[in-house]
């Protein structure tokens, strides 16, 4: 199922797999400015913190021809308020800040050279963060194998929360990038997969892409996970991460917290998979991380139909924070980290 684009840009066009439909159907949407990747990216058509990253870029790059620009001065002031509206998309992954980054330091070294040039380069960029991103995933996928192989040699049970598969970055994933590598080397039985409320994240994409090959899966009420824990089924935890201060507090989709602390009472390894984009060595500790809130209706509805009181009050926060403390260890394309200081 990997092998399915999530993202594609050719010509001058952008496309992203509407993931807001998945399992149920697969459709592709056509993206004609940076604005509609922005509301793109914000209501979840496209996600998961490496992915929304290189469809960042791939925005940029529409950015540029959105406009015929008269002097270097005019496309900078363009193309800042267009990097501001992505970044603003989603506050909380910190990949896509740091993607449109990277495209905008690109920019300014070639903001001279004419347009056509510019086009060319920022294209280039944008494809070099795409390929960066499938080969750390597959770093990861090595790496996080042999760390649940000094656990267990086979007969493997790992639980991941939400989606941080191929859909969430357009290779092989990062958690999902670890335990695709362990059913490769035929250390895994099972993977437990949590349902991830409200999105359903879990259910709808990481079964589809486990079930897609071959890999047993078992989906489970976010809410059980403890329980299995304390009867012993799970062996190890991995999920992804959308931002990892430089402390190594890490902000990921809500209900990791939970699970990490179900996971430390039991005395189950608790693993981070991320790649180096997904670290914010500026951002000290989890709480300076700002936590994206989203529309009540997420959590009121399903499908657009209502299973709540009118009137009653919502909090929907996309994303908890799991301290540093509580982390066995990150699994990035360098390798196992104890300590995200090793990385500074």
């Amino acid at each position: 199922m990997h092998k399915v684009r999530v993202i594609e840009y050719k010509n001058g066009r952008l496309f992203l797999l509407d993931q807001r439909i998945l399992p149920l159907r697969i459709e592709y949407i056509e993206i004609k400015s940076c604005s509609a990747a922005a509301a793109a990216i914000k209501d979840m058509a496209v996600r998961g913190a490496p992915a929304i990253g290189i469809a960042g870029a791939y925005a940029y790059c529409l950015a540029v021809r959105e406009k015929n620009f008269s002097a270097p001065a005019d496309l900078m002031k363009h193309m800042n308020k267009s990097s501001a509206m992505l970044i603003k998309a989603r506050p909380t992954a910190v990949n896509l800040k740091w993607a449109v980054g990277k495209m905008h330091k690109k920019l300014f070294e070639v903001k001279n050279q004419g347009i056509e040039k510019i086009k060319t380069e920022l294209e280039r960029e944008a494809e070099s963060i795409m390929n960066a991103q499938v080969k750390a995933d597959l770093k990861m996928g090595e790496y996080g194998a042999e760390a649940l192989k000094k656990i267990k040699k086979s007969g493997l049970s790992v639980m991941t929360h939400c989606n941080a598969g191929a859909l969430a970055t357009g290779g092989e994933g990062t958690a999902l990038g670890v335990i695709r590598a362990a059913y490769r080397n035929d250390i895994l039985e099972m993977v437990y997969a949590s349902e991830t409320r409200p999105r359903l994240q879990g259910a709808r994409l990481t079964c589809w892409e486990l079930i897609s090959e071959g890999i047993a899966c078992t989906l489970i009420c976010d809410s059980l996970a403890a329980s299995l824990m304390k009867r012993g089924m799970i062996d190890a935890v991995v999920t992804g991460a959308d931002r990892i201060a430089a402390n190594g507090d890490t902000a990921n989709k809500t209900g990791t917290y939970a699970h990490a602390l179900a996971a430390k009472q039991h005395g189950i390894p608790f693993y981070i998979a991320a790649p180096l984009s997904t670290f914010d060595f500026d951002t000290p500790c989890g709480e300076e991380i700002e936590i994206e809130y989203r529309n009540a209706g997420e959590v009121t509805e399903i499908n657009g139909k209502r299973i709540a009181p009118e009137g009653i009050s919502v909090i929907n926060e996309a994303f908890d924070i799991t301290p540093a403390k509580m982390i066995s260890a990150y699994i990035t394309e360098r390798g196992i980290i104890k300590n995200v200081r090793q990385l500074q």
